[in-house]
């Protein structure tokens, strides 16, 4: 029988043990878990979520440049967006920025840039180009919920900074979800592509914004947010699913917190085992409980 000291000291350790996965994980491997749903391919920009047509933003935009573009810079900007090689592309992206530093792709290649970076876990430099990018186009819904889902999950808590990166992601995340909600359909897109594509975005910010409370131990908040995004998602990203059943431990909340650990015990890959392990904890400690 555990007293009510030790089941909160018993969470509390839960939550901590949470964030050390999600450091680990997110440290070592090549592909970050769950990475963003849609996730823009290989830094370029028109190869995003909405599909080859371009990114919500650039649908919206690349049509009415309203000039023909000179040819060599056009050249260099697709010689840019096809370049598949992280290196290779950042030396482009830089050559293009300088010699074409008032080019209408500019936005487009910071977002392009900003990618590629962040293919090498440069966060730096990722959050420098999507910075410019905001700049040029506030309302660039890839690159606000990449930059706060980015921030939220490799966020290192021993970073003079942390906090306020945390609150970039904060305010990026509710600023997607502010300008999905007043988006119009860009032309050439499918209602329903339209709709999968703003449900994958939603989702990802929904994500972030649960990791930002996660790691702020707000877990009331966390739980919620993290709620909606693995609610009726088809492929839930398992990170979602342990960081939820840490935050419901943490709230005492046994039952949910067996549920969110046993899907994501469910899924292949390295938190399964983990997430087993807290289903089981889980279900352990809500039975005594009840029993008590």
């Amino acid at each position: 029988m555990r007293t009510m000291a030790a089941k909160k000291a018993w969470a509390a350790r839960c939550g901590a043990a949470a964030l050390l996965v999600l450091a680990s994980i997110c440290g070592t491997q090549g592909q970050m878990p769950g990475s963003p749903p849609g996730q823009m391919s290989q830094g370029v920009p028109n190869q995003s979520m909405v599909g080859a047509g371009g990114t919500m933003t650039d649908q919206l935009a690349y049509g009415t440049l309203g000039h023909q573009v000179a040819r060599d810079e056009d050249a260099a900007y697709r010689k840019f967006l096809k370049e598949p090689e992280p290196v290779r592309q950042i030396q482009l992206g830089n050559d293009f920025l300088q010699k074409y530093p008032k080019s209408s792709f500019t936005e487009q290649v910071d977002v392009g840039m900003m990618n590629a970076y962040r293919e090498r876990k440069d966060w730096k430099d990722a959050y420098r180009f999507g910075d410019s990018a905001l700049v040029l186009e506030p309302d660039d819904v890839d690159v606000l919920t990449v930059v706060g889902w980015t921030i939220a999950h490799v966020s290192d808590p021993e970073d003079p900074d942390r906090e306020e990166q945390l609150t970039k992601a904060e305010t990026y995340s509710k600023h997607a979800l502010d300008v999905m909600a007043k988006m119009s359909k860009p032309r050439g897109i499918s209602d329903a592509d339209f709709e999968a594509a703003k449900a994958k975005r939603t989702s990802q910010v929904h994500s972030a914004l649960g990791l930002v409370y996660f790691r702020r131990n707000d877990y009331d908040n966390s739980a919620k947010e993290l709620a909606q995004a693995t609610k009726e998602n088809p492929t839930p990203d398992p990170t979602d699913l342990f960081i939820l059943g840490a935050a419901l431990q943490n709230l005492q909340r046994y039952d949910e917190a067996a549920s969110a650990f046993g899907t994501c015990s469910q899924i292949a890959g390295a938190l399964q085992d983990r997430c087993k392990q807290g289903a089981d904890s889980a279900t352990k400690v809500a039975s005594q409980s009840k029993a008590n």
